[in-house]
């Protein structure tokens, strides 16, 4: 069964639902004079190319389509009266999950980025909240992982040559293992010597020509 809170009609997102209802947070806290947001504003938000991890090519309906789920999970909610040309959003998913602004910054960062280790969110987040060290992130994404009856983060295993663990957010449900960034394998000794002689060969090449050329000026002088 997906993890279900109270008022939620289905408490797992999609991934275009994490992506508007993130960005929803995102601007809330970082322009308010701005917020809440138009339909285009949302899209607009949705397919920026910086700090969003994957970029994305959103159309309206896409998000409003996005937006109809949200509001059906109290996630989202439509904001309209008179002097209002177009209809408005706004996030409901904090005070749905009853989320403060530290764990709020977090959970934003770790919807529109993707995993991140803990020094990844602690510099990405100082615009909506500035942790006070490292230790302060850790403390409360281990209070997100440890939420009942469900948890909203996980710590992803370390993967084999990265220094710092990731961790990941679990509104889209369990995240696959390979979201954990990678590092590509050492390639094996054979194939290591191999490079390094070819380095070697293209470096005398260069010194070959150099010297012809080098030659040939000072043949103009002699």
């Amino acid at each position: 069964m997906p993890p279900r809170y109270p008022g939620s009609v289905d408490f797992v997102l999609d991934q275009v639902e994490v992506r508007v209802v993130g960005c929803l947070i995102e601007k809330e806290i970082t322009t308010p004079e701005y917020y809440p947001l138009t339909l285009n504003a949302l899209v607009n938000a949705c397919n920026q190319k910086s700090n969003r991890d994957p970029v994305v090519t959103y159309d309206e309906d896409t998000v409003e389509s996005a937006i109809d789920s949200l509001r059906e999970k109290q996630f989202a909610t439509v904001i309209t009266g008179a002097g209002m040309r177009v209809p408005k959003y706004r996030q409901t998913l904090t005070e749905t999950l009853n989320l403060g602004r530290r764990e709020a910054a977090l959970l934003c960062v770790l919807m529109v980025r993707g995993p991140e280790t803990v020094r990844e969110l602690r510099d990405r987040t100082e615009r909506m909240h500035p942790f006070a060290d490292l230790a302060e992130v850790e403390s409360v994404l281990e209070h997100l992982g440890a939420r009942e009856p469900d948890p909203l983060v996980v710590r992803l295993p370390r993967q084999p040559g990265t220094k710092e663990p990731r961790y990941a957010h679990l509104l889209a449900g369990a995240p696959p293992l390979t979201a954990a960034v990678e590092s590509p394998a050492a390639p094996p000794r054979e194939g290591r010597v191999a490079m390094l002689e070819e380095e070697v060969r293209l470096l005398r090449e260069e010194v070959n020509s150099l010297k012809t050329q080098l030659a040939a000026f000072r043949s103009q002088f002699e």
